[in-house]
């Protein structure tokens, strides 16, 4: 994961970068940190981060830490490894329908529509994964900067259904399943994407 040495405090509502973070024409110049854009929904993330970093002693002594999602996700390693496995089976799943196939979007009174569709290259599924991958680490409470854009801008147009978004969550828990991540991680990650549902979920 090609991230900066600055360390990102708080959870960032990660939840699908998903295709939308590796499109646009060319690169772009990473925008300030930015969250998921639902300002509520990013405090009761950051607190229940902040919950689960320090665990107070039963003796009422001094507050132990835990490790972090990020560390016991298994740091850079093991996120960029449940990356690609996710992005492998949502690309994959017709359901979760990444690839915007038989999507239109735009116009005015049904005039005008365009095709959403989106044709990845492989420079396009490198950056998907390395923003998602990032999403997952800040959220995590992980040494890396998200330089993806935000969630909300990024998926607008898309018309994104709840239950493409399912099948999303079906996808990573598959992946999760797969690798053997433990009950508790899956809880926490699981919770952050569906946090984010407000911010991609378009077509209700």
């Amino acid at each position: 994961m090609k991230s900066r040495s600055t360390t990102m405090p708080g959870a960032l509502l990660l939840a699908c970068a998903l295709c939308a973070c590796a499109r646009g024409g060319g690169e772009q110049e990473p925008e300030t940190f930015s969250t998921s854009g639902n300002s509520e929904a990013d405090q009761r993330a950051e607190q229940r981060m902040s919950k689960q970093d320090e665990l107070q002693g039963s003796d009422g002594g001094e507050p132990q830490t835990r490790p972090t999602l990020y560390q016991r996700l298994g740091e850079e390693a093991g996120v960029q490894t449940l990356v690609a496995d996710f992005v492998r089976r949502a690309l994959a799943d017709p359901r979760v329908n990444w690839k915007r196939t038989g999507v239109r979007s735009g116009g005015f009174l049904g005039l005008g529509r365009r095709s959403a569709q989106w044709t990845p290259t492989e420079d396009d599924i490198d950056r998907l994964e390395l923003h998602l991958a990032q999403f997952i680490a800040v959220a995590g409470g992980g040494p890396t900067q998200y330089e993806g854009r935000n969630l909300a801008a990024v998926h607008d147009g898309l018309a994104i259904s709840n239950a493409e978004f399912d099948a999303s969550i079906g996808a990573l828990k598959a992946s999760l399943d797969a690798l053997k991540v433990g009950t508790d991680e899956q809880k926490e990650l699981l919770a952050l994407f569906e946090s984010a549902r407000s911010q991609i979920v378009r077509k209700r």
